[in-house]
């Protein structure tokens, strides 16, 4: 198939949330291999089940060009690699680029001369041509630039969201030289409904990226303190900000927890970066500090309501419904859910957690929690309402209930229920 070029087959390295949504676009005009280190993964694709819910069975039906491997071999076909591996952080909060040096070791061994590799995966503003062009030089024996060409195009998927799909949003494109920017424009044109964005520089796309995450967890963590404050002066913060919502450009935030796999992580890359040439962020850390200790601060307040109420902490059963980053999705990748509950078991509360949504495998691998299946099994003397699934709130009025005793604490985080049937909101 390399003697196509103008065709081009299509290596997506990568099949999650941002992976496999690319492939399955590309998969329906041209040739494209979906590659994995899971076989298990690929199992499940070729049986037409997608475990992230992002894909259906009749979107890897109309993607008739495309095929799944987890044998690298199946990479030597390819002449264009978009690479969507993870880009986690560590314990300590700083950037892991594990999965991305291993997978550009991968493409490395697939490389041809002419070839083009594209990054989609975040980073701090210079990875791809510090950490990753240096691999693939050094693993193909290829000369960059000149051998083979480089790009970054941010992924900006949405997991769960029905609304704003991959063709649908505004695609960053951006390339290692003026002629491969414009190939690789050209390329994801293909698909995006949307249109592209070429921006003039790698470093300038990957900037774009980060940027837009961290935006978004320092307006989150200012509504989150705004809301710790209003709860101390016994104000509704739900109240206030619809008040405030009148204004034209006040902007609409909510408080609450803030995990997944961008928001809560995307902005210690940027800060890693910037200590790395030696300024120290402030408002962008604060801004991390807050939202990072809002499962502890929910957890406080749950355990202060039921105290106020006489009910024996240390001898307490609560129940959490919800453990997805997320409503309406199976995603648990860095999930705050997990804070709250440490928390309550440091004061000794029995916890139990439901979610229709997560997957019990991977919330037992991942995190060493068993969902329960039946919570109505029990009368608890507190509910959390951590993550507002649909599968909760299209429930009949007063469903909540019936899974607490006559003395309880019924805790919506988010705000979603009716305001009477809570005792606490965030």
């Amino acid at each position: 198939m390399k003697d196509f070029p103008d065709l081009g087959v299509i290596a997506v390295i990568g099949l999650g949330y941002v992976g496999l949504p690319l492939a399955v676009e590309f998969g329906k005009r041209r040739p494209v291999i979906g590659f994995d280190i899971d076989p298990v993964r690929v199992d499940e694709l070729l049986l037409g089940v997608d475990r992230t819910g992002e894909v259906t069975s009749d979107d890897l039906r109309t993607a008739r060009h495309l095929s799944f491997s987890a044998q690298p071999d199946a990479l030597a076909d390819a002449n264009i690699f978009v690479v969507t591996v993870p880009t986690p952080i560590d314990a300590h909060n700083r950037p892991d680029l594990t999965p991305l040096r291993r997978a550009s070791e991968t493409v490395a061994r697939a490389l041809s001369a002419g070839d083009t590799v594209i990054y989609e995966s975040t980073v701090y503003p210079g990875a791809t041509e510090e950490v990753c062009v240096p691999i693939l030089e050094a693993t193909s024996g290829l000369t960059f630039n000149r051998d083979f060409f480089v790009g970054y195009s941010p992924e900006r998927i949405n997991p769960g969201d029905r609304d704003h799909r991959l063709p649908t949003i505004v695609k960053v494109t951006s390339g290692s030289t003026p002629e491969a920017a414009d190939r690789i424009d050209a390329l994801y044109a293909q698909i995006i409904t949307a249109g592209t964005y070429k921006a003039e520089s790698i470093r300038v796309a990957e900037a774009a990226k980060v940027i837009e995450n961290t935006q978004r967890d320092l307006n989150i963590s200012l509504v989150n303190e705004l809301a710790i404050i209003f709860n101390r002066l016994g104000i509704d913060t739900g109240a206030v900000l619809k008040a405030a919502g009148t204004k034209w450009n006040f902007l609409p935030f909510q408080p609450g927890l803030v995990g997944g796999h961008c928001i809560g992580v995307d902005p210690y890359y940027l800060t890693h970066k910037a200590e790395e040439i030696g300024y120290h962020p402030q408002v962008i850390l604060s801004g991390r500090r807050i939202n990072d200790g809002m499962g502890a601060y929910v957890a406080g307040q749950m355990i202060k309501s039921m105290m106020r109420k006489g009910i024996n902490v240390a001898k307490s059963r609560v129940l959490i419904l919800g453990l997805t980053f997320k409503e309406n999705c199976p995603d648990l990748r860095n999930t705050r859910v997990v804070d709250i509950l440490e928390e309550l078991r440091d004061y000794g509360v029995v916890v139990d957690i439901h979610d229709p949504y997560a997957d019990a495998a991977t919330a037992r691998t991942e995190y060493g929690i068993d969902l329960t299946n039946t919570p109505e099994a029990h009368r608890y003397d507190g509910v959390m309402l951590a993550v507002p699934h649909r599968a909760y709130l299209d429930r009949p009025a007063g469903w909540i209930n019936g899974y607490v005793k006559n003395l309880s604490v019924i805790y919506d985080i988010k705000s979603a229920l009716p305001r009477e049937m809570a005792d606490l909101r965030l």
